[in-house]
């Protein structure tokens, strides 16, 4: 009574289940004006449902909520198997579940986990979940949180976000808004247009309450005697108490069904004798006379059956209500027999015990809403999370890039108009023209090469991925981009096995690299290529030694040489001369051949066509090549080609942003000297190509 009313949930009725069945002790309250329950009935495992923290002298207590349904899978285990092992229970309970959900990061295998349930004592790490969308503008990130570690408070974690962005320990942040409403939980932090998103986000957590640590202590009170606890004990205490209230239930309701069979009896007894009964009412001097003579011969009725009968309603004669008594006297037999037996085969009560969960998971059961990650926060990638998915990488020439699904796309026949993809900025903005279409597995690893000869590295899942109509995240707020430099193309890496790279620039010249060298790439970047100063650095292949390389030029022109013609260079130096590009052309292809496959080339205007391999020989490089697909006003120059079998599908992007899905058996095998057949129809031109394996097994490089 000194505290304050508070509402509770329905479920809380669950845990004063039964208190008036003389199931608990009950003792003076504070001022012993009243008397209030030593422990109440509980039928839920309340201290690990609800969680529990208390402090007392030279002791603590931490016991972290849990999920209803996973409690009752251990509970139940344990009544099936008292041997049940910690590894048993593991089956059923993966870990707290907090509810403001959030991440919690157990350990390898949940050896975190293992070791707080396993011992009472233990910590794990919790982690708030986070999105990046765009601002409602369109034209800066967000990142936003939905969900942050358990007992941390939303005010002071912004309050210490803007102490970070004040003190300067966090730069690239613009914004900071709580945006909360009864539809959840929404913090905005949002950034700069050169903020870079992971790393602002590893800050975050390294500097505020989105990461926490939360440490577990498993203290109860077991016989009036705190203990620490290991989670097989807390749930072998929970089954006690409910086998021990049940128990008592059970003789309570006896008593009270005991109680009530007896009175029933008596009654029968009188309405069979009823003409005896009222005569020797009747012929009694009081009631307390009538009562005696009701106990003597013939009667023999208790004192207790005696006065039922003196308090009988004449209605209780009539024929329908002798029979209700003697269903009422037949249902308590039943229930008699039913308690005793409960009473002599505990077994029966185990059965009770689990009919309660399963009752109580029906009623109040809900998914899950922390997610357990079985790694250490230090170990842990997001791509342990990630499935493999073939997807499609586009990279727009203004530097939006995003990532789809191949599936997104819909197949078609060449020659069709495609669906949308990127969609169109308004106002006076420039159409988002797609540049680059990269194919790869959500595990791969991306190499991104930019203008200026620097590579950045960053794993394919963490690109963005959303509708085909959304215009990408800008790469700057991917990787740390320096100041007049663009990604200029992206290659994926699902190993560092190959034995090198190649790499092209616009003016032609190339270069080989053993791919070693880039395994350390990372967000930050390194150099790649030592560029002329009039140069970009454009196209990225990987080879082995003894292969072929094939170079385009947008003229449609090709050069095919072996690349054991090119010496080994070191990843900081320049290239030679590959091909002889003109003035106002481009390289646009740079790719390793192979026999019996076929180069497909596009055109600007649509045009597409398959060459055997055996039409390119193999010639020195840095001449300006054999024509590879011959360009007109009508075609506009090649703008991709890729090396084939012809069992793979090609995805087309317009500059316009749709995009088009067709396999490459649809585009015609023809001659190097010929336009081809018409692959997409597009009033804007045809900006980028990518090659889809549909044969790939996950884990093998496009």
């Amino acid at each position: 009574m000194r505290y304050t009313e508070a509402r509770l949930s329905r479920i809380a009725e669950e845990m004063l289940a039964d208190l008036d069945k003389n199931t608990v002790d009950f003792v003076p309250n504070f001022d012993e004006s009243l008397n209030e329950p030593t422990v109440l009935p509980g039928r839920a495992p309340n201290l690990l449902l609800n969680g529990a923290t208390g402090i007392a002298v030279a002791m603590a207590c931490d016991i972290p909520p849990h999920n209803l349904a996973e409690l009752a899978g251990a509970v139940k285990a344990i009544l099936e198997n008292e041997e049940a092992t910690l590894e048993d229970i593991l089956q059923h309970v993966k870990g707290p579940d907090f509810p403001t959900a959030a991440n919690i990061f157990a350990g390898e295998n949940r050896e975190d986990l293992r070791r707080l349930y396993g011992t009472g004592r233990g910590g794990f790490t919790v982690r708030a979940q986070q999105h990046l969308e765009e601002t409602s503008t369109g034209n800066r990130m967000q990142i936003v949180f939905t969900e942050i570690p358990y007992q941390t408070n939303k005010v002071r974690i912004i309050e210490q976000i803007a102490a970070q962005v004040r003190d300067k320990k966090i730069e690239g942040i613009r914004d900071l808004r709580d945006e909360s409403d009864r539809h959840g939980m929404r913090l905005v932090v949002e950034l700069t247009r050169d903020g870079h998103y992971q790393t602002i986000l590893a800050q975050l957590y390294k500097s505020t309450a989105l990461q926490t640590q939360y440490n577990g202590n498993f203290v109860a009170l077991v016989d009036n005697q705190p203990r620490t606890l290991t989670l097989y004990q807390l749930l072998r205490e929970y089954i006690r108490h409910r086998r021990n209230i049940i128990t008592k239930r059970t003789e309570f309701e006896l008593e009270k069904a005991k109680e009530r069979h007896h009175i029933v009896e008596g009654l029968l007894k009188a309405i069979d004798d009823i003409d005896a009964i009222i005569a020797a009412i009747r012929a009694a001097e009081s009631a307390e006379a009538a009562r005696d003579r009701l106990q003597e011969n013939p009667f023999d009725l208790s004192q207790r059956q005696a006065q039922a009968v003196l308090e009988m309603q004449l209605r209780r004669l009539a024929q329908l209500e002798r029979a209700k008594l003697q269903e009422e006297y037949d249902d308590l037999s039943e229930t008699i027999e039913y308690l005793e037996s409960l009473l002599a085969n505990p077994k029966l009560i185990d059965g009770l015990i689990a009919e309660d969960m399963d009752e109580l998971v029906e009623t109040y059961g809900e998914d899950r809403k922390s997610r357990v990650i079985e790694r250490s926060v230090d170990n842990f990638s997001p791509a342990d999370l990630v499935p493999h998915q073939s997807s499609v990488v586009t990279l727009t020439r203004h530097g939006y890039i995003k990532r789809q699904p191949v599936d997104a796309f819909r197949s078609q026949r060449r020659g069709g108009k495609g669906v949308k993809g990127i969609e169109r900025k308004n106002g006076t903005t420039s159409v988002e023209a797609p540049h680059r279409l990269i194919a790869c597995d959500t595990h791969d690893h991306l190499l991104m090469f930019t203008s200026r000869g620097r590579v950045y590295g960053l794993q394919a899942h963490e690109v963005e991925a959303r509708s085909r109509e959304w215009r990408g995240l800008p790469v700057r707020n991917v990787v740390d981009l320096q100041l007049n430099e663009h990604v200029t193309t992206i290659i994926p890496v699902e190993s560092f096995e190959d034995d090198y790279i190649i790499l092209g620039t616009r003016q032609g010249y190339v270069k080989k690299t053993e791919l070693r060298h880039y395994l350390n790439v990372r967000r930050s970047g390194l150099i790649a290529f030592n560029l002329r100063d009039d140069d970009e650095l454009v196209e990225a292949t990987f080879a082995h030694r003894g292969d072929d390389v094939i170079v385009t030029g947008s003229d449609g022109r090709t050069v095919r040489f072996a690349i054991d013609s090119l010496r080994e260079a070191s990843r900081i130096s320049g290239g030679v001369r590959g091909i002889n590009i003109p003035v106002r052309g481009a390289l646009i292809g740079l790719q390793t051949i192979d026999p019996d496959t076929e180069v497909l080339t596009v055109t600007a205007g649509g045009f597409g066509k398959r060459t055997s391999e055996s039409e390119y020989s193999t010639k020195g490089r840095g001449g300006k090549g054999m024509i590879g697909h011959k360009v007109s006003d009508d075609t506009g120059p090649v703008v991709g080609m890729a090396v084939v079998r012809g069992d793979e599908e090609l995805v087309v992007i317009s500059a316009g942003g749709k995009i088009l899905r067709t396999e490459i058996q649809q585009i015609r095998q023809v001659g190097r000297s010929s336009k081809g057949v018409k692959v997409m129809s597009s009033e804007e031109g045809i900006a980028a190509i990518a090659v889809v394996d549909t044969s790939r097994e996950f884990g093998q490089r496009t």
